[in-house]
């Protein structure tokens, strides 16, 4: 079961991140994902963004990622700011394999940043015939 929703996951462009605000008020924003092999969630945002902020003082995340066809995941986990050592490195590769454009974007772009997200849970479901919900606990 891990393969198949790491690959759902890997076929998914985008998800929706949520964080929460420095009032403990939620914010949801769009974002372009790529995924590792450990399930660790990597996008790019900008310093003046709001979840920047919001990850800063509060690393706690929720995603949903996918929703076409009746199947997503649901994904909880912890943010952080990816520095420019080798580990990160290789995390930011994983994303410009998703996003080539990715990569200019890391160079001209202001105040670009990469996010990783690491994950405590997560639940896949597919509610086609027949219905699958796998949970994971990290």
């Amino acid at each position: 079961m891990k393969d198949l929703i790491y690959h759902f996951i890997n076929q998914q462009k985008l998800a929706v991140v949520s964080t929460v605000n420095s009032e403990n008020k939620p914010e949801a924003a769009l974002v372009g994902i790529a995924v590792s092999e450990k399930f660790e969630i990597i996008f790019d945002t900008v310093t003046t963004s709001r979840k920047y902020s919001n990850i800063l003082q509060n690393p706690k995340v929720a995603l949903v990622i996918g929703w076409d066809n009746e199947t997503t995941v649901q994904y909880e986990g912890e943010a952080v700011v990816l520095g420019d050592d080798a580990g990160a490195q290789g995390l930011k590769e994983i994303y410009f394999e998703a996003y080539p454009d990715g990569r200019e974007r890391a160079e001209t772009w202001p105040g670009l940043v990469h996010i990783k997200v690491t994950p405590k849970w997560l639940r896949y479901s597919n509610f086609n015939e027949p219905v699958v919900i796998e949970e994971m606990v990290f």
